[in-house]
């Protein structure tokens, strides 16, 4: 589990230094609503950063690691997707990715429905046991 760990901090860093970036680089450049739809893929971007973290820390509970990685994958695809739309949007105003950004939403959706499938399998597994 040690890819989760990695690509959770990578993306922490670059979320740390987009925000900076959207604070200090944009405010004076795009419009103020874009910069709450930059401002929304930088938190979005960090909550799930730190899911990615918390997956590979929740391997040594016992869980199921088929779950987990499956987790983390979606985890990532939701960070690309969901977060990468909408800096898309942001910087470039190519208005197509707009319909992709629901699609990085699901996929945090799937994420943690599969960190909470792993949660309960184990919880029942120890009482089973």
């Amino acid at each position: 589990m040690r890819l989760p760990i990695v690509m959770g901090a990578f993306f922490a860093l670059t979320a740390v230094m987009a925000g900076a970036f959207g604070a200090h680089g944009l405010r004076n450049l795009v419009s103020d609503r874009s910069l709450e739809v930059f401002q929304t893929a930088v938190t979005y971007q960090m909550y799930h950063s730190i899911a990615l973290v918390l997956v590979a820390l929740l391997s040594g509970f016992r869980l199921s690691r088929r779950l987990l990685g499956w987790a983390g994958g979606f985890f990532l695809a939701g960070i690309l997707l969901f977060s990468g739309s909408l800096y898309t949007l942001v910087l470039t105003d190519i208005r197509w990715v707009g319909p992709v950004t629901p699609l990085g939403g699901v996929c945090f959706m799937i994420g943690w429905a599969l960190l909470l499938t792993a949660g309960a399998r184990q919880h029942a597994d120890k009482h089973r046991g």
